[in-house]
């Protein structure tokens, strides 16, 4: 180990320091920007004059780009350089928020809103890769990535009580607070971070395409399937992703560097976390839906007031977080996942018992809100140092990526299943269309009843998770990969992996 705390060839002991706040300055960015729009919607589709799908398309092209280039975003630095790739994903996150800020029309906002998401579709995975390839194996790697969680946690405090504020201000700003924030990270990383070494691969152009195209269609189908799944517009896009799909498993099998190495399946373990964060995403969508129109909805909350009552979920999710970094060097990670899943299905079973009777936010819903939340960031750790044990540094650029698209895919599918949940069982009771001002408690019951229902069916997706997680063996030394260290430190910093040795219980 040298002086300054860098443990030779094996990455850096020291984690406290401008490097991590760096990388984690972009999961801040790119978590305020997204809790900031969705509160902002109301108030952009009004300033701008957009129709009720012109204002959809601001989060749906978003997630259109986010979601089909993810997976070769992820390869993208160990392409042409992580730090390079980097710089670059976070540059033009900044200027495309700049773009959005100050848009003069509904294409132009779009357009921009599109251009954040490629962005951030490079930069995220990226950003998890070089914390793997800048900090030393065990410990120091555990506590990077439970900062980088912290920092979710953070962005969605910071979004969640300045988001509204902004808006009451100028729908424009809640773009604009992205430029300073993105600056100083670009900056901090031309100074702070190192070049990735070892050995670069080159990029699979056909797999490239052929995923992108695949997700992007199977993000697109999933998004406006919910307005009727027979049309034309969902069942086209919907075999177009299968059929994409298809032909990239075949192109990538034959690939000399792939897009998505699928020899990292060969690991069960790895299969089971990554499929538990699918659901987890499911939960994570549903509850924070359903929860804000809970709260606007039935309990007559402003956007601000929602936003300031949804806190603890963000505080429990950042405490949880540093505490999950310590205990999955000591436990086994199925039991921090498991244990965070039924805390989850817990907080969610509460809130399906109390909300059809109107409860005081303090302390009923306040505490299911932090009791999700903490549950959330035990599970969440434990889940992403589990996706990347024992896999090589060339191969945690395209493992987290694929993760954050199982997330996101997760979430728009879980939503899907609540929502029918929630209709029809509010269809069973009767009542009003919609909510509207002047309504009756009697009236909003059905609407009440069925957000209940919501929660409910969150707690048997955490109770679901709870169970599949016993599939994943990942032994506390497995995730702090003691043996990769040492393999490291021979290697010119590149791990081997280690993805079908036996793991221990």
């Amino acid at each position: 180990m040298t002086s300054s705390g860098t443990a030779t060839g094996a990455g850096q002991t020291r984690v406290w320091g401008p490097a991590i706040f760096v990388v984690g300055g972009l999961q801040l960015l790119v978590v305020l920007d997204g809790t900031v729009v969705a509160l902002a919607l109301p108030r952009i589709r009004e300033a701008v004059g957009l129709t009720e799908a012109g204002g959809n398309w601001i989060i749906t092209a978003y997630v259109l780009a986010f979601g089909g280039l993810m997976l070769p975003g992820g390869r993208l630095g160990d392409t042409l350089g992580r730090k390079r790739v980097f710089v670059a994903g976070v540059a033009v996150f900044t200027l495309s928020s700049l773009l959005c800020g100050l848009s003069w029309n509904e294409a132009s906002l779009i357009t921009g809103r599109a251009l954040q998401g490629i962005a951030a579709a490079v930069a995220s995975p990226t950003a998890m890769a070089l914390i793997a390839a800048t900090y030393a194996p065990g410990k120091p790697r555990s506590q990077a990535f439970g900062i980088y969680a912290a920092l979710t946690g953070i962005g969605s405090v910071l979004g969640l009580t300045v988001g509204g504020l902004l808006a009451d201000v100028s729908w424009r700003l809640v773009f604009l607070v992205n430029v300073p924030i993105g600056t100083l990270v670009v900056l901090g990383a031309l100074v702070y971070l190192h070049e990735s070494q070892g050995h670069r691969v080159s990029l699979d152009g056909p797999g490239a395409l052929l995923v992108t195209g695949g997700v992007t269609a199977a993000v697109f189908a999933v998004n406006e399937g919910p307005a009727g799944w027979g049309r034309l517009v969902v069942v086209v896009p919907a075999l177009l992703a299968v059929v994409l799909l298809v032909l990239f498993v075949r192109v990538e099998r034959r690939a000399v560097a792939p897009i998505l190495p699928f020899s990292l399946f060969r690991n069960h373990s790895r299969v089971s976390a990554l499929c538990s964060i699918l659901v987890m995403g499911a939960i994570m969508m549903s509850l924070s839906v359903y929860l804000a129109m809970y709260l606007q909805g039935i309990l007559r909350y402003s956007p601000t007031q929602s936003g300031l009552a949804s806190v603890p979920f963000a505080v429990g999710l950042a405490a949880a977080a540093a505490l999950a970094s310590n205990l999955a060097l000591r436990v086994a990670p199925r039991w921090l996942v498991a244990a965070g899943a039924v805390i989850i299905c817990a907080g969610c079973l509460f809130a399906a018992a109390i909300t059809t009777h109107h409860p005081a936010y303090f302390p009923g819903i306040a505490g299911s809100v932090f009791v999700c939340g903490f549950g959330f960031g035990l599970a969440f750790i434990a889940l992403t140092l589990s996706v990347i044990a024992g896999v090589a540094v060339t191969e945690i650029g395209p493992i987290t990526a694929l993760a954050q698209v199982a997330q996101n895919l997760g979430g728009a599918a879980g939503l899907v299943a609540v929502g029918a949940v929630v209709g029809s069982h509010k269809a069973a009771l009767g009542g009003p269309e919609k909510i509207r001002a002047g309504l009756s408690d009697s009236e909003l019951y059905p609407f009440a009843a069925g957000y209940s229902w919501a929660f409910a069916g969150c707690a048997v997706l955490a109770a679901a998770t709870a169970v599949l997680v016993l599939w994943m063996r990942f032994s506390p030394a497995d995730v702090a990969e003691g043996q990769n260290a040492q393999q490291a430190a021979s290697s010119d910093g590149v791990a081997v992996p280690v993805s079908d040795r036996p793991v221990s219980a």
